[in-house]
């Protein structure tokens, strides 16, 4: 039986590949890390950080050239984001399209994210 392949966890827009590459090309770490932890007054802060292996639970994605890692306990807070990159005036900054997003702070720092829901 031919299984049909997993979607990724998460994704990169163009714009978002092309600063990861230019990025990571000014590093010896070979990953880029990507998950979300408890802080900010909406609940939950976005992280981005180099790394330099996979930890043994870590799901592994290669999207348009970059190899990136999201921790365990980051999946289903995850599951169907695209990371995009967004130049303006005042800032340049990587920003999560993220479809179990429910609600952000005012100063868009911190968000609300409900786990994804899996079909049984």
């Amino acid at each position: 039986m031919t299984r049909r392949p997993r979607p990724k966890v998460v994704t990169l827009s163009d714009a978002a590949a092309e600063r990861a590459q230019a990025i990571m090309a000014q590093t010896d770490k070979p990953y880029l890390r990507v998950g979300v932890k408890n802080g900010g007054c909406a609940g939950m802060e976005y992280v981005l950080a180099y790394a330099d292996a996979p930890d043994p639970l870590d799901e592994v994605v290669e999207d348009k050239g970059v190899k990136i890692l999201v921790a365990a306990d980051s999946i289903l807070f995850l599951l169907g984001a695209e990371i995009d990159h967004q130049t303006d005036r005042l800032a340049s900054k990587f920003v999560f399209n993220n479809p179990n997003q429910t609600d952000a702070c005012g100063c868009g720092e911190s968000v609300t994210i409900a786990p994804a829901k899996l079909d049984a």
